[in-house]
């Protein structure tokens, strides 16, 4: 049985606040591997952006931000943005030599003596002072149910199963969702012959308010306030709205952008509205969004009557050891690098306090920091 490794801060996952927290930490003096160590589940670089459709270009994708020192620049926005990503996460890792584990599944974490937290893998365990997690929501795709789902005789996908708008030509798609992924898919899907219908069960809430810095650090504070109570953070589309571009405006103008409401039920050939009306859809594309992945922390029963996590920034009020960066007011790319900052800060200040009142443990923990 091989056995546990002990490090300082474990960070779970290496998108964009994963990366941004162990930059910090390796900027402050822990050693990649020994005094921290990053776990990712990916075959390489880019987090979930290396999973994304290739139709899904730079200039199409909506907020890609920097890493810390380390400018994105102007790539092709034709470019498929998984490339782009994969590759700018990957020189970000390599130029600052953050060696990260992968591919490393996590399956558990939970508490063990010491008041250290053990991360269990497929690729053995590690024990850690601090946890800071960054698994993002790609894992864990949301299928709502309706009546008569199980009886539709067509083909049923979620966004993370889309490959291409040309794979559906000819047929008749039922796209359901709110947000700017059904958004997008029914323009491809329409440009590329396919016959949409789109519902959602709110009217859409088209926006011309810029989508900048300003705008987003607006929406954390209204995410924060949720997560601040214990409560599921909203969908991102339920807090932003959808940005009214020339496109999408033109997809309104067209008839391509125009909802037909809620589902009531499905039917073996296609679905019925809550208004009484029909259609018939050979595919059914389910653009509802994703949930926090954070099933591995269950051991740890972090959960509030609420149903949420409740959180102080990015710390875990019920375990203080353990950072959520990705969650709730850092879901977005725009708040992911100052959550993974806020976490390694935090975390290295409880360190070194830890280490200032436990003296069998500084010796330790300062040999796993740089000399640089």
């Amino acid at each position: 049985m091989t056995q546990d490794r002990d490090v300082d801060v474990a960070v779970i996952g290496a998108g964009q606040a994963g990366l941004s927290a162990a930059y910090y930490l390796a900027r402050r003096g822990l050693v990649p591997e020994s005094g921290f160590v990053v776990l990712d589940a990916n075959e390489g670089p880019g987090g979930a952006w290396r999973h994304r459709w290739d139709s899904l270009t730079l200039g199409s994708a909506h907020g890609i931000h920097d890493l810390p020192r380390f400018p994105l620049g102007t790539p092709d926005p034709r470019e498929p943005a998984s490339s782009v990503v994969s590759r700018y996460y990957g020189a970000f890792e390599a130029e600052f030599g953050l060696r990260v584990q992968r591919p490393v599944q996590v399956r558990q974490v939970s508490r063990t003596a010491g008041n250290r937290l053990r991360i269990a893998t497929n690729s053995g365990a590690w024990r850690a002072r601090f946890v800071i997690n960054a698994t993002g929501t790609w894992d864990k795709p949301y299928w709502p149910a309706y009546p008569g789902q199980r009886d539709f005789l067509g083909s049923q996908l979620h966004t993370r199963d889309f490959r291409s708008a040309a794979d559906f030509a000819g047929r008749r798609v039922l796209v359901v969702g709110g947000g700017t992924s059904a958004v997008q898919f029914l323009l491809q899907l329409h440009d590329a012959g396919a016959q949409t219908v789109w519902s959602t069960r709110r009217p859409p809430e088209f926006t011309c308010t810029p989508f900048d810095a300003e705008w987003g650090r607006g929406v954390e504070r209204l995410v924060s306030g949720r997560t601040r109570a214990g409560l599921p953070p909203l969908s991102v589309v339920a807090s932003t709205g959808l940005p009214l571009t020339p496109q999408y405006q033109k997809g309104i103008d067209d008839g391509v952008l125009i909802s037909r409401g809620p589902l009531e039920r499905l039917t073996p050939e296609g679905a019925e509205f809550e208004d009484g009306s029909t259609a018939a859809a050979d595919v059914i594309l389910w653009a509802t969004g994703f949930r926090a992945s954070l099933s591995h922390l269950a051991p740890l029963h972090l959960r509030e009557p609420g149903g949420g996590i409740r959180m102080d920034g990015p710390r875990v009020v019920k375990l203080p050891t353990l950072f959520l960066v990705g969650y709730g007011e850092s879901a977005s790319t725009l708040g992911a690098t100052r959550a993974g900052r806020a976490a390694a800060l935090a975390a290295l200040q409880g360190w070194s306090t830890s280490s200032q009142t436990n003296s069998v443990t500084v010796p330790s923990s300062q040999s796993r920091r740089s000399t640089a």
